[in-house]
């Protein structure tokens, strides 16, 4: 008998223990079952996290090309027809370089004419000075012949009238003299005056010849050949210094702060038909009034892959950084300040936030969250601080779609 009761002991402590697991087993599908549905119940919203990476601070600018200096080239001496032409637009011309000559002819006779006047001029010079000389020597017989008679008078030998005449002829004598002085210094005025007339000729002369006092490229061109010149018309050419030219582009009222002489740029052509490389030259001081815009001015350095008056676009490389970033779209404003809805847990939590550069599509934010942390993909959502969420990635989001 006791056998027996050891045999249905063993029996029921085994049953016990094979059906306790059983139970077990029962019950959590159920709680997990619970569990998937509270989650399932919770709205789901789209998460991304906080990255490290390379930033760029960019600023954008658009213009046109222009020259960086454009030389006016007119004639020195008006009335002149132009006689031919030397330059054409496009033509690369050197530093004094002729570009154009005009008619010479009537400076030609002017300076013949001129010269026939100082010819005569001399001769009358020449002339008056031997009239100095017989006059000095009859002046000198003058002062001799009156010197005698005061010495005689005194003597009783010569009478007073006689004196008194030769006194005037002395005198008169030497008025001749200083009269023949004088004309000569006339005479040598009008030389000088005839010599600078001549001067002048052959300076008008030298300029019929119209150079260019730059070297550069020729970019317009009105002089034509039988054309009047003049210095008060539009300029017969105009020389793009050196050839260079240079992107004269406009820039947000925000953006020109962040400025330098200096900086590296890209500048895109439009249409895209090519990308320069180029740096800051002149940042103007002050502002449009009426746009706001700041005007910078980017040297190309290869100029010769653009054309003055295109249209052009630039990207100025302010500052190159690592840092943390979210999307665009996951950074609000929340009374008055910067925020991000931080994710964690399952629960949205307002965060302030400072940003920095904003780079594309992508903000950096300098303080307030960590890399790695995860916050809703678009901050416009709705939901509140504190809110409980489904949190799904932006990957497994797109996976879904």
């Amino acid at each position: 008998m006791a056998s027996g009761r050891r045999k249905i002991l063993s029996f029921s402590v085994a049953t016990i223990l094979a059906v306790t697991p059983l139970f077990a087993f029962a019950a959590d599908p159920a709680e997990g079952e619970a569990d998937k549905q509270q989650t399932q119940n919770l709205p789901a919203i789209v998460v991304t996290a906080a990255e490290t990476r390379a930033l760029v601070d960019r600023v954008l600018a658009t213009g046109s090309v222009q020259a960086v200096e454009d030389v006016y080239v007119t004639p020195l001496v008006d009335g002149l027809s132009i006689r031919t032409l030397a330059a054409d637009v496009g033509d690369r011309v050197e530093a004094d370089g002729t570009l154009a000559t005009l008619n010479d002819d009537a400076l030609v006779l002017q300076k013949s004419q001129t010269e026939a006047s100082l010819a005569k001029a001399n001769a009358a010079l020449a002339q008056i000075r031997a009239q100095l000389v017989e006059a000095k020597a009859n002046a000198d017989e003058a002062v001799r012949v009156r010197d005698r008679a005061q010495r005689l008078v005194r003597s009783g030998s010569q009478s007073q009238a006689a004196v008194d005449q030769a006194v005037a002829a002395a005198d008169a004598a030497l008025a001749r003299v200083n009269s023949a002085e004088q004309a000569i210094a006339v005479s040598q005025a009008d030389i000088k005056v005839a010599q600078s007339q001549i001067d002048d000729i052959d300076l008008k002369l030298a300029r019929t010849a119209v150079k260019s006092p730059v070297a550069g490229i020729v970019s317009a061109r009105t002089a034509k050949v039988g054309a009047i010149a003049s210095g008060a018309a539009a300029p017969l050419f105009t020389v793009i210094r050196d050839g260079e030219i240079e992107l004269k582009a406009d820039v947000s009222e925000d953006g020109i702060l962040k400025l330098a002489p200096g900086q590296k740029a890209t500048v895109t052509l439009a249409g895209g038909a090519a990308t320069l490389t180029g740096t800051i030259r002149l940042i103007e001081p002050t502002l449009d009034p009426q746009s706001r815009l700041g005007r910078v001015y980017i040297r190309f350095d290869e100029p010769g892959k653009a054309r003055a008056g295109m249209f052009a676009s630039a990207e100025i490389v302010v500052e190159e950084k690592q840092g943390i970033v979210l999307p665009l779209s996951a950074v609000t404003t929340a009374g008055g300040k910067t925020v991000a809805r931080k994710v964690e847990n399952g629960v949205v939590t307002l965060v302030p936030v400072e940003t920095g550069i904003q780079d594309g599509q992508v903000i950096e934010i300098v303080s307030g969250l960590a890399a790695g942390d995860e916050v809703v993909a678009k901050a416009g959502a709705y939901v509140r601080d504190g809110d409980r969420v489904n949190p799904v990635h932006a990957v497994q989001a797109s996976a879904t779609k």
